[in-house]
């Protein structure tokens, strides 16, 4: 990508993931000298305008996913159905925004309808083979007619045996323009980054931890507040030293904790949150596919907490258990004094 462009990044509006991941890719446009625009609404854009101050953003509308308290995935599988009709809608409106802002190359992290036939439309998925709870070969026929639209599939992972995506990316050949980029971190420029395939070195910089535990929270409510509940009730119950990160850039009303021993904040910093989590001894979070790839890229210790009744992080979440990655419980049976206990047999960094 010799010639400067003007790039149109638009990440999915599911929880802050798509977000965060799109972090080193813009740094890496903007290294090669292109200008970027980008497209999100809420609370990615908020995130991503916190990261990149001087950039230009253009709102684009993104569909409000929602999860119910019990995590029924056929709820997940009628809400996917709704997915792929807003899909329709978007790709309505994205000529308009390229006329209207001389964009070159469209990078659509996930956002299935943001492609054109005008310029060169990529798109980021690492899900070629999606985990559904009903027609899973219909799901992934429909994926493939989807991502036929792009000119080019960008796939955040190795190509290797060691990848972080399992069956997602590498269940058999995929048939259509697509590259493996490697994975993708925000916090890849960071020192200790080492994205999980290394063995050589010891890479923790702090080896005093000032907090037992960081829970980072995300995802679509009201399944967020569920866990936000669930993780105060456990470090209370504990009595652990902790950090909690809400997942809300938008919220400006703190959470008012008395305990000393714990903080909360609605959100941090790249950088800030990067401290935090090498100060603490274990990370709890969703097993989100950019959860996980963050985690890798600082080979820390993990519990995943997969939202109930989303197959991929089930999948993802049981996948890495049986790894060795990182330890995993279901919501409804979270432990967390159990898992300080397990966390200890896990490492990503250990085979």
């Amino acid at each position: 990508m010799n010639l400067k462009k003007i790039i149109l990044i638009c990440p999915l509006d599911w929880g802050l993931g798509h977000a965060t991941r799109c972090v080193p890719l813009i740094e890496n446009f903007l290294a090669e000298g292109h200008q970027v625009l980008i497209g999100a609404d809420k609370n990615r854009l908020a995130f991503l305008q916190q990261e990149f101050p001087t950039l230009k953003t253009v709102i684009i509308p993104g569909y409000e996913v929602t999860y119910n308290e019990k995590g029924s995935s056929l709820k997940l599988f009628y809400e996917s159905i709704k997915f792929f009709n807003f899909i329709k809608e978007e790709h309505r409106f994205i000529d308009k925004i390229i006329e209207d802002n001389n964009i070159d190359l469209i990078v659509s992290d996930n956002r299935y309808g943001l492609y054109s036939d005008k310029i060169k439309s990529i798109i980021i998925t690492h899900q070629l083979y999606v985990k559904a709870p009903l027609g899973e070969k219909i799901a992934h026929q429909k994926i493939e007619k989807l991502i036929s639209n792009f000119d080019e599939c960008w796939i955040p992972d190795t190509e290797e045996n060691s990848n972080l995506s399992g069956d997602l990316s590498h269940l058999k050949l995929f048939k259509y323009p697509h590259k493996f980029i490697g994975v993708l971190s925000r916090f890849s420029s960071f020192p200790g980054a080492i994205f999980g395939f290394s063995k050589e070195q010891d890479r923790n910089l702090f080896q005093e931890y000032e907090f037992d535990i960081i829970a980072i929270l995300s995802g679509p409510e009201p399944q967020r507040t569920v866990f936000e509940k669930l993780v105060l009730e456990q470090i209370e119950k504990n009595k652990l030293k902790a950090i909690v990160v809400r997942g809300l850039p938008l919220e400006n009303e703190e959470l008012r904790i008395e305990n000393k021993e714990l903080q909360v904040f609605n959100h941090l910093s790249t950088k800030k949150l990067y401290q935090y989590i090498q100060k603490s001894k274990v990370v709890v979070c969703r097993a989100g596919y950019s959860s996980i790839m963050d985690l890798a890229a600082l080979n820390k210790k993990a519990i995943l907490i997969p939202t109930p009744g989303q197959t991929e992080q089930e999948y993802l979440a049981s996948y890495h258990l049986e790894q060795g990655n990182f330890y995993s419980q279901i919501q409804s049976e979270f432990d967390l004094k159990k898992g300080l206990v397990e966390v200890e047999k896990f490492m990503i960094n250990q085979k």
